[in-house]
């Protein structure tokens, strides 16, 4: 049995979609934190995502889904297997807009409130800078200017830092969420095989969410030109109508070209166009 741990919280919902896509679904009550899986090689339990690294570190857990900044953070023994590309966030140093960066941070005793304890003392270190951290709880942004000169905090958009008067003065990591292993699960070999699996599966899932699978028929004539436009995997897959000259053409494409692609086909002479989703895309 593989233990699992899954992130609380609001990534929590992208994650379990990810995992029904994968084929293995969870059930729970409200408020319960260990959701059944319905395949038994499984066994999950739901923690804080600051929590995951260190527990998977531990060895209690062997995979689990959590943000980069928070391993970064703890600085956890753990195997990042796999970027998801959930929840980008910058963790950045931020302070109000009216101040010079330089200058602030060439202060003496400069107070930073932050989550963040790990991450900001090796960038205030870096800078040389003489401070003192104050831990915050959540809604750092509110601290500046009574009751810390700057902070560090992750940020999505930057919207709520400029909503409360914060200029980013600088980007301390780029993070995304990741699974991630105790590197002793990776040498079991009947451990390393769910994971492989899992792995597989949930590449085959984010793979899948690029493309759409288009089908479309075309007269012969006009069927060279027709594949010399579209973009494949490999090759597209062709057949010949029954008792016609024409052709039925199947493709799988980026669903990011979907929008001008189509109408392009429209025009190269392809009728009975069908766009159809893609549940797992596997190589």
């Amino acid at each position: 049995m593989l233990e699992l741990l899954l992130p609380k919280g609001r990534i929590f919902n992208r994650v379990e979609i990810l995992l029904a896509d994968c084929g293995l679904n969870l059930s729970r009550p409200d408020r319960v934190y260990r959701p059944t899986v319905d395949d038994d090689r499984f066994h999950a339990k739901i923690m804080k995502a600051q929590n995951i690294p260190a527990l998977i570190e531990l060895g209690s857990h062997d995979v689990g889904i959590t943000g980069h900044d928070w391993v970064q953070e703890t600085g956890a023994d753990v195997v990042e297997l796999l970027d998801l590309g959930f929840d980008p966030v910058q963790i950045v140093a931020a302070a109000p807009e009216e101040l010079d960066a330089t200058a602030l941070l060439a202060r003496p005793g400069v107070r930073i409130a932050t989550e963040y304890e790990a991450l900001t003392r090796r960038w205030l270190d870096a800078q040389g800078a003489d401070y003192r951290l104050i831990r915050s709880w959540g809604a750092t942004e509110v601290f500046p200017p009574e009751d810390a000169d700057l902070i560090v905090d992750n940020t999505a958009t930057g919207t709520t830092l400029r909503e409360n008067g914060l200029a980013i003065m600088a980007t301390l990591l780029r993070s995304t969420t990741r699974v991630v292993a105790n590197p002793r699960a990776l040498e079991d070999p009947a451990k390393r095989q769910i994971i492989d699996e899992l792995l597989l599966l949930m590449n085959a899932v984010l793979d899948a969410r690029k493309r759409v699978l288009l089908e479309m028929n075309i007269g012969g004539g006009k069927l060279e030109s027709l594949i010399a436009r579209l973009p494949a995997m490999k090759s597209p897959t062709i057949a010949q109508l029954y008792g016609s000259e024409d052709y039925a053409v199947k493709v799988a494409v980026p669903r990011s070209e979907v929008a001008r692609l189509v109408p392009e086909l429209k025009r190269l002479g392809a009728t009975d166009i069908l766009e159809t989703d893609i549940r797992k895309v596997i190589p």
